[in-house]
């Protein structure tokens, strides 16, 4: 009987990260936390700190015997605390150098959808942050580990800050945001298919490589994704959307909240948010749904969730 491959997640107390963690045990693997803090006394846990660790040399001890490693650390917001420079370029580039000097196997990344090619598709530091660390992947030496740098549209499930947000909006009890960012697209992707993808993705055998992006079931502009909600809540089920009672605002007035919202780290509104959700956010569902072996699971099924 083989051994298992050996996954570290790093990020696996997260909301996505703690997803694939499980949805790694199930397909097999063995697993090893990487996380701050320890959480589950189940697993093997590996201390990581995204924020300081930029070492090359302080991830390899790290490494020994890990076959897979999936990053799913990120931030929506910049902080001192939790440096976006550092937590989406410098520790990923660290931790993406000593997986080829260590001879790690396969590196699965979970960037983003929207962050664009350039400065020009998408300025916001969190789009320039994630595509830096995508650029370390593709600097690799050929004779490395295959990597995969998955750019999902917006996932959603119970726990995660986008569905915190989502959820705020749909209670209130009228949506006023800029007319761009209520007819702006999205493509939700529940964030257990998206660890179920993962953990298919993540054997070194996988024929995917390269940045790949990817959406959900189905397309929606934002003020249809807060009507599902607002129809989940109220129906206890969604079956159907509803249209909210909406308040399209003027563009300046977006901006200036949004710049308002800068200055206050515990809001999810804020620049980065803004220019975000301003923008489409859809891609083809074929490649999740080969990954998943069927559909993808539909907003309307997932929305009581969150």
């Amino acid at each position: 009987m083989s051994t298992p491959l050996h996954a570290l997640v790093c990020g696996a107390n997260g909301f996505i990260g703690s997803r694939i963690a499980a949805a790694l045990l199930m397909a097999g693997y063995r697993v090893s936390c990487g996380s701050a803090k320890r959480l589950r006394t189940d697993l093997p846990h590996v201390p990581i700190d995204f924020s300081r660790d930029t070492d090359v040399a302080a991830w390899a001890p790290r490494l020994t015997g890990v076959d897979v490693v999936v990053n799913a650390v990120g931030v929506l917001r910049d902080s001192a605390r939790r440096p976006m420079e550092a937590v989406h370029t410098a520790t990923p580039a660290a931790l993406f150098q000593a997986c080829a000097q260590v001879g790690v196997r396969r590196i699965v990344q979970i960037s983003a959808l929207g962050i664009g090619r350039s400065e020009q598709d998408n300025p916001t530091q969190y789009a320039r942050t994630k595509r830096a660390a995508e650029a370390v992947l593709q600097a690799l030496p050929a004779d490395g580990p295959s990597w995969i740098a998955l750019r999902p549209s917006v996932v959603l499930g119970a726990g995660g800050d986008a569905a915190r947000l989502f959820r705020t909006l749909a209670m209130l009890p009228v949506l006023a945001m800029p007319g761009s960012a209520l007819d702006a697209r999205l493509q939700p992707v529940y964030v257990e298919d998206l660890a179920r993808a993962v953990a298919a993705l993540a054997d070194p055998a996988s024929p995917y490589r390269g940045v790949i992006e990817f959406g959900g079931a189905r397309a929606m502009t934002l003020a249809e994704l807060i009507a599902t909600l607002r129809n989940a809540r109220r129906a206890g089920r969604s079956s159907g959307a509803h249209p909210a009672r909406l308040l399209r605002l003027p563009a300046w007035m977006g901006v200036l909240s949004a710049r308002i919202g800068d200055f206050a780290p515990g809001l999810p509104w804020c620049t980065d948010t803004r220019v975000m959700l301003e923008q489409d956010n859809v891609a083809d569902s074929a490649p999740l749904a080969a990954w998943l072996g069927r559909p993808p699971r539909e907003l309307r099924d997932f929305a009581a969730e969150l």
